[in-house]
């Protein structure tokens, strides 16, 4: 089927939400489109245990702040709970099973084109994010390895893994957190490391960080913000190379700003310190009964839980914009001047919090889109 709309949203996650909120808010006609069968589909499929990392106050959606009743740190549930209040506040009702397959611009319009329907369109939002498909990794030897292989994506929560030796393959956010849960449920927990890793705490005292980030970043030249973010992280975090974490030399706030997000802490290193979390080096391939990393070594594990990220492969879906994106795959501007009517939202990795940068920048994007209407 063929549908005319002005305002095209593609993905019900937080950034659909806030554009759609926001042209909501102007009496702006929308249509929002999404892979999935909610709102705020990836949250529904994320490991249970997961938090927001940053302060509920600045995490929320335009107009409609996120309760004060809510922890500082908003569960998971409750902030799938908001996002659907949010939602039916605003009569937003996504057309769920919309799976967009190919965006062109074809005259003035844009044509959308999903698994089932064609969408034509005056301006297109995309709000895919940067966490669209998982990357999977693979390694010699696999299809020889009598144990479990799994994304983190996929990961639900420990009790699979009870007394069981697991390895997980990477310290983002995500791995670092799925490692502390490990670690209190399974036999022997292990970190696979590649690359060194930026290291920050979450929280002060139960006092979130990120406070701090909005008033350094606001009034601070970067070279002076990075001296502080580099102090900070020495003084709190220090040094874990015995441990075999080693630091970037680059600070917490410098790797921001190449899209490269620090891991809050919560716990994580003091489960490396104490032992129970044992940090590996990258793998080299597979055996029977484990894995081998390159420094020679090698494990037993029953599972191995990759933790490994994401990519947005855009140009899988508007081929034409393939040389504006970044070594991520990911858009730097939240409009281009040679795409007239095509924006970009949740795709950046601000110093002060994704979801604070959702809310900013979706205001950008109506302004700039509703100029001469």
């Amino acid at each position: 089927m063929e549908q005319v709309v002005r305002n095209l949203i593609i993905g019900a996650g937080p950034s659909g939400l806030a554009m759609a909120g926001r042209l909501a808010e102007k009496r702006q006609p929308f249509m929002l489109i999404e892979k999935g069968q909610h709102v705020g589909e990836a949250w529904h499929h994320h490991y249970e245990r997961l938090h927001l990392h940053t302060d509920r106050q600045f995490s929320g959606l335009p107009h409609r702040p996120i309760p004060k009743t809510a922890p500082t740190f908003v569960p998971r549930l409750d902030l799938i709970q908001y996002w659907e209040e949010y939602a039916r506040h605003y009569k937003i009702e996504p057309l769920f099973g919309q799976e967009v397959v190919n965006i062109s611009k074809q005259g003035t319009s844009w044509v959308t084109t999903t698994t089932t329907d064609r969408f034509i369109s005056e301006t297109i939002t995309v709000c895919t994010g940067y966490n669209r498909i998982p990357t999977k990794p693979h390694w010699p030897g696999e299809a020889r390895f009598r144990g479990t292989i799994l994304h983190s994506g996929d990961y639900k929560n420990p009790e699979p893994f009870k007394n069981k030796k697991v390895l997980v393959v990477g310290m983002g956010n995500s791995g670092a957190d799925i490692a502390l849960e490990l670690s209190q449920h399974a036999a022997a927990t292990y970190i696979s490391l590649r690359s060194p890793v930026n290291i920050m705490t979450r929280d002060v005292a139960g006092k979130p960080t990120q406070f701090s980030a909005i008033v350094m970043s606001s009034i601070l030249p970067n070279w002076t913000y990075d001296l502080i973010s580099r102090f900070i992280q020495k003084k709190v975090i220090g040094d874990l190379s015995a441990y075999g974490i080693k630091t970037p030399d680059y600070s917490p706030s410098a790797g921001v700003r190449k899209g490269r997000i620090p891991v809050l802490d919560i716990g994580t290193v003091a489960q490396v310190k104490a032992g129970k979390i044992k940090v590996q080096r990258d793998i080299e391939h597979f055996i029977e009964t484990g894995v081998q990393f390159i420094d020679g070594t090698h494990i037993t594990v029953d599972a191995v839980i990759l933790a490994t990220g994401y990519r947005a492969l855009l140009h899988d879906l508007i081929p034409e914009i393939r040389t504006v994106l970044n070594e991520r795959g990911c858009p730097d501007k939240l409009w281009y001047n040679e795409f007239l009517g095509l924006y970009f939202l949740g795709f950046g990795v601000p110093l002060t919090g994704i979801l604070r940068g959702i809310k900013l920048d979706s205001k950008k994007i109506v302004d700039q889109l509703l100029k001469g209407k």
